[in-house]
């Protein structure tokens, strides 16, 4: 029987899954949340499927440890790779949740018969999961994808909102395989924080669909139906790291507007 009360886990490779995790604490205040950014081994999206099972299940190893109610898979690729693993291994202990299923239901639910399209790494990108799920609702949605393997590491390098990102940016959307798209899919949880970036080289003709609040929604309403929102709690939150570095705790504090305390937890010591 999962408690009410037990905080909920989240993880990614390293800053990017913060889109999704302070998305999930505005909608949930109450909520104790665990973030875990594997910082050792980012980026996720140009590792083989194999390590990011292993460090997957090393992190919802120590999730499950502080008792999470449910875990959060905040990373594309780790949800491409790990997820269905990562429930078998998890088990009833708590639920298991990944980035991918929600951004299908809603694109289900608003995108029949229409052009749709992806940019995320080449984890994500390759492992097709997308397309099989988007083909598999039958809705005659057209996706188009491309692999942007550049993105991630210059996000988490701090190349955001400038003429650098904005060059990279804007070669990877100029791509031929992405013409034509009526909506595009920021199919990594980085990907947020260049959405005005990429509004402003489509000029708003593209609808760009941020993720992250889609994935929060999805987590919310998941917490309703099964009567494990937390009402009483403090909205206590913990951030661990595989291994640390100031620019991530300075990235960490911009995300939530305070000085936040990180904690080192290697996952092989």
């Amino acid at each position: 029987m999962l408690d009410s009360s037990a905080p909920i886990g989240i993880f990614d490779s390293g800053i990017g899954g913060m889109t999704v995790a302070s998305a999930v604490t505005r909608l949930l205040p109450n909520e104790n949340t665990i973030y875990f950014g594997d910082t050792a081994h980012l980026p996720y999206g140009d590792k083989s499927t194999a390590s990011i099972q292993a460090y997957s299940i090393k992190i919802c190893n120590m999730l499950l440890q502080q008792n999470c109610k449910l875990i959060l898979i905040a990373c594309n690729s780790a949800s491409a790779a790990a997820f269905e693993l990562v429930r078998e291994y998890v088990g009833s202990k708590a639920k298991v949740l990944n980035v991918i299923d929600p951004v299908v239901d809603y694109i289900k639910e608003h995108y029949d018969g229409k052009t749709v399209g992806l940019i995320g790494t080449k984890q994500t990108v390759l492992s097709n999961v997308y397309k099989k799920k988007v083909d598999a609702l039958d809705k005659n949605i057209h996706l188009k994808s491309l692999a942007t393997p550049l993105l991630a590491p210059m996000i988490e390098e701090g190349f955001f909102d400038n003429n650098i990102s904005e060059s990279i940016i804007d070669s990877y959307l100029s791509d031929p395989s992405l013409d034509a798209i009526e909506a595009l899919i920021l199919g990594c949880t980085h990907y947020p924080l260049i959405k005005n970036q990429i509004c402003k080289y489509y000029e708003n003709d593209v609808e760009i669909l941020d993720t992250s609040e889609i994935v929060a929604h999805s987590l919310r309403a998941w917490l309703e139906q099964h009567y494990l929102v937390n009402e009483k709690g403090t909205g206590k939150r913990q951030f661990y790291v595989s291994d640390y570095t100031l620019s991530f705790e300075q990235s960490t504090n911009i995300f939530f507007g305070q000085q936040i305390q990180l904690e080192h937890y290697p996952l092989w010591e």
